[in-house]
């Protein structure tokens, strides 16, 4: 068994929950993947499901380590356990049992109630949160309850909290995630109970917030015996998926932009300051104490490539790369599940358009993954409308020779490519490395962690073409919005 201090990491995706068993030195020494069934366009899910799932892959990931050093308990136990989650809410009693289904990123519950808020209210709540416009989540679902079912609440948690909460019997909440509430203030880390007073809310059901990195409890004998982990394992709060994976990719630079592609793309830039957020951008705290970082999720991105794809059958990259770039006219909107960062239009669907009967599977794809870079590209250019600064890459995108050379020419930005695209996974075991005092500098984790980025320049050519093509993109979907009222 490696001698260097090691961790234990999940990772809870929409469609799947990953758990690994992670050294200093940057190893992984023992991994498991748990498909989910969970809406694809991250509305709902189970919330006893996904725990009987992360339950079952740090089971198997116990189990396998515990194989590969041939004698249970050898070596030392782990030092910590920390979990990245996507966004979203889950309502619990006070057994901490789900009290509904739980709704995930594009969760649209009791958004008409919250929108029907008086303008200058809605304007503090915008303000205070960090955020460019309203969405669903746990204020809203908090206000469109009655108070009949709003006192069966007994806290308000994200999946992640909901996670922690039943393996340690803590509740809290990290201050990135409480940011996604709309009930946090996000510049003093704490929760608006003068917002939620006035709106009548129980602020109680908030759990205390505290940051990514900090222990927040220890693993209880149940939960240990559910998972095969020791008991008193330490716990770290954890935090959102793209945020801890932004956070790891960027560690304390601010000369770049981060971008962690998978279902969606989130992207994020690391500002010393909140009053540097650019005008669209979701302000959020970094997994860093004392800063912060702006950018936001784009919607569907490689979630839309993944749903053409089921379509057309698979197609090999070789083919895809072969169609010129514009693929032959035809354009895809991607948003099939609402625009948002930087548009945030949340009626915003897809739309394929300009088809002829040369088209093939490789051309729709092509057109797909154009869409879903343009949409990225929208929110770099709010965060450095210079458009200079190179994006630090990781996810789904950066397992692709061809797919990293697209996002480049698209971008027309220079690429940093992670050597380990899931900087999610690793990231949540960076917070745990932080969090048990295994590590001080998160700029070194980071080397440790991922490697050298490697760099991939875009073709001078390339570029210029697709700067055409992508006025050409915004313009359509400008339009298709006006014509489907969802324009703004």
């Amino acid at each position: 068994m490696s001698a260097a201090p090691r961790v234990v990491a999940v990772d809870v995706g929409t469609s799947a929950v990953r758990a690994a068993v992670v050294d200093l030195d940057g190893r992984v020494l023992a991994t498991r993947h748990r498909s989910r069934a969970c809406d694809p366009g991250g509305e709902i899910f189970d919330p006893a499901a996904l725990h009987r799932d992360v339950l079952a892959a740090l089971r198997g990931v116990s189990a396998a380590e515990e194989a590969a050093t041939g004698e249970a308990g050898a070596g030392e136990p782990p030092a910590a356990l920390a979990i990245a989650a996507h966004i979203g809410t889950v309502t619990v009693d006070a057994d901490l049992e789900p009290e509904e289904r739980g709704g995930g990123w594009s969760d649209p519950r009791g958004l008409e109630r919250l929108a029907a808020l008086d303008d200058a209210t809605v304007r503090r709540i915008l303000h205070a949160s960090g955020r460019p416009s309203l969405a669903g989540g746990a204020l809203a679902r908090l206000l469109e309850r009655d108070a009949e079912h709003a006192a069966s609440v007994h806290a308000v948690l994200s999946p992640k909290d909901f996670l922690v909460a039943r393996l340690t019997g803590e509740l809290v909440s990290d201050t990135v995630g409480a940011a996604y509430t709309l009930a946090s203030d996000v510049r003093s880390r704490s929760w608006n109970t003068a917002l939620l007073d006035e709106l009548g809310l129980d602020a109680s059901v908030f759990a205390p917030q505290t940051e990514p990195a900090s222990v927040v409890g220890t693993l209880t004998g149940p939960a240990a015996d559910a998972t095969g982990l020791p008991a008193g394992l330490p716990v770290v709060s954890g935090g959102p998926d793209g945020s801890v994976g932004i956070g790891l990719l960027l560690g304390t630079r601010e000369d770049a932009v981060a971008d962690v592609a998978g279902t969606t793309d989130v992207v994020g830039r690391l500002l010393p300051s909140a009053d540097e957020a650019p005008e669209g951008a979701v302000l959020n705290p970094s997994v860093l104490p004392g800063r912060f970082v702006a950018g936001g999720a784009s919607g569907l991105t490689g979630g839309a490539v993944a749903r053409w794809r089921s379509l057309t059958g698979d197609v090999e990259d070789e083919r895809i790369a072969e169609v010129p770039p514009g693929a032959d006219g035809l354009t895809v909107l991607p948003a099939m599940t609402g625009a948002r960062f930087p548009r945030w239009r949340p009626g915003s669907r897809g739309a394929v358009l300009g088809q002829h009967p040369g088209h093939g599977p490789a051309h729709l794809l092509r057109a797909a993954q154009e869409g879903a870079a343009f949409t990225v590209r929208e929110g770099l250019d709010r965060l450095d409308p210079s458009g200079r600064l190179p994006v630090v890459l990781a996810g789904g995108s950066a397992r692709s020779t061809h797919l990293a050379r697209l996002r480049a020419d698209a971008l027309d930005r220079p690429l940093l490519i992670s050597p380990q695209p899931d900087v999610t996974l690793l990231g949540a075991a960076a917070l745990a490395f932080l969090g048990c005092g295994a590590a001080t500098d998160l700029d070194a984790l980071r080397s440790r962690l991922i490697g050298t980025l490697r760099e991939v320049r875009p073709d001078a050519a390339h570029a210029a073409r697709y700067t055409g093509l992508y006025a050409r993109w915004r313009a359509l979907h400008d339009a298709v919005d006006r014509e489907e009222g969802t324009g703004g």
